[in-house]
């Protein structure tokens, strides 16, 4: 990591001074994002919507429509040949 005062060609006082007005614009930022009136989130969340199909119901159309692919998506270990 490198020296700020070496980057910047600061004094430590002009650092400290540029901190602590960074300090003083997040704190001011803060008081009035939170005194500000709006909707609290509990407000802005609904009730809790359905996404309308699952991945069953999905599963089970694609199997009616291609029965030649029905139960792909369950994975078996490869299978080793027979020897005599």
């Amino acid at each position: 990591m490198t020296n700020s005062y070496a980057v910047y060609r600061q004094t430590p006082q002009q650092l400290r001074r540029a901190g602590a007005r960074g300090g003083r614009a997040t704190a001011r930022n803060r008081r009035i994002r939170l005194s500000a009136p709006g909707p609290s989130p509990e407000e802005t969340e609904g009730p809790p919507t359905s996404h309308g199909e699952t991945t069953a119901a999905a599963i089970a159309i694609l199997d009616a429509k291609f029965p030649w692919l029905r139960a792909v998506e369950k994975r078996f270990p490869p299978q080793q040949p027979e020897t005599p």
